[in-house]
């Protein structure tokens, strides 16, 4: 076995697949071994024990839940919650402002089905694109790509970059 970072450009969305391994890393790996798309889709959950306590140092798909009940009580790093302040270094990669960026911007947007569905339907301009919950593009009138149920977390997490790459892929203004 073995273990490694993902294999994206820092700033950029991380690869769930070895086709965006290889347009990310651009001639930089002599070999890209294809073990089919990724099961997860988010960056791995990454914690030191090199202090008195476990200490979580990025979040990923190992929530802080699944450690405390496999190791006990983890603390959680001040970059986890709030941004770093200048001229300090994460303890963890992954762990800059943007990190994990597309293209576009990226707007979250907090309400019902249906007041996101007027938000976005009022963005003007082209290339806008919607993600949403699995059944919920109906009314729709921006291009929109499904990424699972609202409560399928799993399904959302092995979506997440793929989508954001495919939007950057598509030329999207805004997501």
């Amino acid at each position: 076995a073995f273990a490694a970072p993902s294999a994206n450009l820092s700033g950029k969305p991380s690869p769930t697949n070895a086709q965006d391994v290889f347009t990310d890393m651009d001639g930089r790996l002599p070999l890209i071994l294809d073990g089919g798309e990724c099961a997860v889709g988010v960056e791995s959950t990454v914690i030191t024990l090199a202090g008195d306590h476990p200490r979580l140092l990025r979040p990923g798909a190992v929530t802080l839940e699944q450690l405390e009940a496999a190791i006990g009580a983890v603390e959680v790093d001040h970059a986890v919650t709030g941004q770093l302040e200048e001229g300090q270094v994460a303890a963890s990669p992954g762990m800059k402002y943007k990190h994990y960026s597309p293209k576009a911007l990226v707007y979250l947007v907090r309400g019902s089905a249906e007041s996101f569905r007027k938000y976005v339907n009022a963005i003007p301009g082209e290339n806008i694109y919607a993600m949403v919950f699995a059944g919920e593009g109906e009314g729709l009138r921006k291009p929109f790509r499904e990424y699972g149920a609202e409560t399928d977390h799993l399904m959302q997490a092995r979506e997440l970059f793929w989508l954001l790459r495919e939007f950057d892929d598509l030329g999207a203004q805004a997501i």
